[in-house]
Protein backbone atom coordinates (compact mmCIF):
# COMPACT_ATOMS: atom_id res chain seq x y z
CA UNK A 1 0.00 0.00 0.00
CA UNK A 2 0.81 3.65 -0.79
CA UNK A 3 -0.27 6.66 0.26
CA UNK A 4 -0.14 9.96 -0.89
CA UNK A 5 -1.52 13.58 -0.88
CA UNK A 6 -4.68 14.56 -1.83
CA UNK A 7 -4.12 16.13 -5.56
CA UNK A 8 -6.45 18.59 -7.43
CA UNK A 9 -7.21 16.04 -9.93
CA UNK A 10 -8.92 14.37 -7.53
CA UNK A 11 -12.07 15.58 -6.89
CA UNK A 12 -14.21 13.11 -8.95
CA UNK A 13 -12.40 10.69 -6.18
CA UNK A 14 -13.25 12.41 -3.18
CA UNK A 15 -17.23 13.10 -4.93
CA UNK A 16 -17.51 9.51 -4.70
CA UNK A 17 -16.13 9.01 -1.43
CA UNK A 18 -18.09 11.51 0.36
CA UNK A 19 -21.26 10.22 -1.63
CA UNK A 20 -20.52 6.19 -0.51
CA UNK A 21 -19.67 7.45 3.30
CA UNK A 22 -23.23 9.48 3.13
CA UNK A 23 -24.87 6.52 1.37
CA UNK A 24 -23.38 4.03 4.07
CA UNK A 25 -25.32 5.92 6.55
CA UNK A 26 -28.30 5.51 5.42
CA UNK A 27 -29.20 9.08 3.14
CA UNK A 28 -31.12 9.79 0.16
CA UNK A 29 -30.03 9.27 -3.54
CA UNK A 30 -31.98 12.75 -4.37
CA UNK A 31 -30.03 14.44 -1.19
CA UNK A 32 -27.13 13.25 -2.39
CA UNK A 33 -27.37 13.74 -5.99
CA UNK A 34 -27.88 17.59 -4.94
CA UNK A 35 -24.82 17.45 -2.30
CA UNK A 36 -22.87 16.08 -4.78
CA UNK A 37 -23.35 18.66 -7.22
CA UNK A 38 -22.90 21.39 -5.06
CA UNK A 39 -19.93 20.10 -3.01
CA UNK A 40 -17.95 19.37 -6.22
CA UNK A 41 -18.33 23.26 -6.87
CA UNK A 42 -17.19 23.87 -3.89
CA UNK A 43 -14.20 21.34 -3.63
CA UNK A 44 -12.59 22.18 -6.52
CA UNK A 45 -10.81 25.82 -5.58
CA UNK A 46 -10.49 24.26 -2.19
CA UNK A 47 -8.25 21.35 -3.49
CA UNK A 48 -6.76 24.06 -5.38
CA UNK A 49 -5.58 26.06 -3.08
CA UNK A 50 -5.02 23.71 -0.68
CA UNK A 51 -7.49 24.83 2.15
CA UNK A 52 -8.95 21.01 1.65
CA UNK A 53 -6.15 18.92 1.81
CA UNK A 54 -5.50 15.05 2.70
CA UNK A 55 -4.33 11.60 2.04
CA UNK A 56 -5.50 8.70 -0.78
CA UNK A 57 -4.06 5.06 -0.09
CA UNK A 58 -3.89 2.96 -2.53
CA UNK A 59 -2.85 -0.27 -3.97
CA UNK A 60 -1.28 -1.14 -7.49
CA UNK A 61 -2.15 2.41 -8.01
CA UNK A 62 -6.12 1.81 -7.26
CA UNK A 63 -7.04 4.37 -4.64
CA UNK A 64 -8.55 2.27 -1.77
CA UNK A 65 -9.14 4.73 0.83
CA UNK A 66 -8.95 8.36 1.65
CA UNK A 67 -9.33 10.88 4.07
CA UNK A 68 -9.44 14.80 3.95
CA UNK A 69 -8.44 17.46 6.23
CA UNK A 70 -8.89 21.63 6.81
CA UNK A 71 -8.02 24.48 8.95
CA UNK A 72 -11.21 26.17 10.67
CA UNK A 73 -10.72 29.59 11.46
CA UNK A 74 -12.18 28.98 15.44
CA UNK A 75 -11.75 31.74 18.31
CA UNK A 76 -10.00 30.36 21.35
CA UNK A 77 -11.71 27.90 23.18
CA UNK A 78 -11.28 26.37 26.61
CA UNK A 79 -10.55 22.97 24.32
CA UNK A 80 -7.16 25.20 22.93
CA UNK A 81 -7.45 28.63 24.75
CA UNK A 82 -4.26 29.93 22.83
CA UNK A 83 -5.08 28.58 19.64
CA UNK A 84 -7.79 30.42 16.84
CA UNK A 85 -7.75 27.40 14.69
CA UNK A 86 -9.21 23.89 14.53
CA UNK A 87 -8.72 20.79 12.51
CA UNK A 88 -11.45 19.07 10.92
CA UNK A 89 -11.69 15.79 10.03
CA UNK A 90 -14.16 14.68 7.42
CA UNK A 91 -15.18 12.27 4.24
CA UNK A 92 -12.91 9.25 5.86
CA UNK A 93 -13.98 6.48 3.26
CA UNK A 94 -12.32 3.05 2.75
CA UNK A 95 -13.54 0.66 0.02
CA UNK A 96 -15.80 -1.48 0.68
CA UNK A 97 -13.40 -4.59 -0.53
CA UNK A 98 -10.50 -2.90 1.87
CA UNK A 99 -11.85 -2.67 5.36
CA UNK A 100 -10.66 -3.79 8.16
CA UNK A 101 -7.40 -3.76 7.49
CA UNK A 102 -6.93 -0.89 9.23
CA UNK A 103 -6.96 1.81 7.03
CA UNK A 104 -8.58 4.25 8.39
CA UNK A 105 -6.83 4.47 11.47
CA UNK A 106 -3.47 4.78 9.25
CA UNK A 107 -5.44 8.00 7.90
CA UNK A 108 -6.43 8.88 11.22
CA UNK A 109 -2.92 8.51 12.22
CA UNK A 110 -1.47 10.98 8.97
CA UNK A 111 -4.02 13.61 9.92
CA UNK A 112 -2.61 13.73 13.37
CA UNK A 113 0.89 14.26 12.25
CA UNK A 114 -0.12 16.34 9.77
CA UNK A 115 -2.66 18.75 12.10
CA UNK A 116 0.65 18.47 14.26
CA UNK A 117 2.65 19.61 11.87
CA UNK A 118 0.67 22.74 11.22
CA UNK A 119 0.22 23.65 14.42
CA UNK A 120 -3.12 22.45 15.21
CA UNK A 121 -3.55 20.79 18.37
CA UNK A 122 -7.75 19.89 18.82
CA UNK A 123 -9.52 18.71 15.65
CA UNK A 124 -13.15 17.70 15.57
CA UNK A 125 -14.86 15.48 13.43
CA UNK A 126 -18.57 14.32 12.79
CA UNK A 127 -18.73 10.55 12.64
CA UNK A 128 -21.05 7.72 11.28
CA UNK A 129 -22.48 4.98 13.37
CA UNK A 130 -20.23 2.72 11.44
CA UNK A 131 -16.72 4.59 12.08
CA UNK A 132 -17.84 5.65 15.68
CA UNK A 133 -16.40 2.76 17.51
CA UNK A 134 -13.35 2.88 15.72
CA UNK A 135 -12.62 6.96 16.41
CA UNK A 136 -13.29 6.34 19.96
CA UNK A 137 -10.41 3.53 20.27
CA UNK A 138 -8.37 6.29 18.87
CA UNK A 139 -8.95 8.90 21.40
CA UNK A 140 -11.73 10.81 19.90
CA UNK A 141 -14.67 11.41 22.37
CA UNK A 142 -18.37 13.16 22.27
CA UNK A 143 -18.88 16.64 22.46
CA UNK A 144 -21.86 18.79 23.70
CA UNK A 145 -22.56 20.14 19.72
CA UNK A 146 -25.97 19.93 19.24
CA UNK A 147 -27.15 20.99 15.35
CA UNK A 148 -30.05 22.16 13.40
CA UNK A 149 -31.37 22.58 9.94
CA UNK A 150 -32.34 26.66 9.87
CA UNK A 151 -35.52 27.34 7.51
CA UNK A 152 -35.14 29.06 4.34
CA UNK A 153 -37.05 32.41 4.80
CA UNK A 154 -38.54 33.63 1.70
CA UNK A 155 -37.04 36.58 0.09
Amino acid sequence: MEVRELLEADVELVCRHREEMFRDAGRSEEVLQAMTQHFRDWLRPHLRDRTYFGFVACENGQPIAGIGLMLIDWPPHPSHPTSDKRGYVLNVYVEPEHRRRGLARELMRLADLEFAKRGVHFAILHATEKGRGMYAGLGWSGTTEMSKAVPAVPI
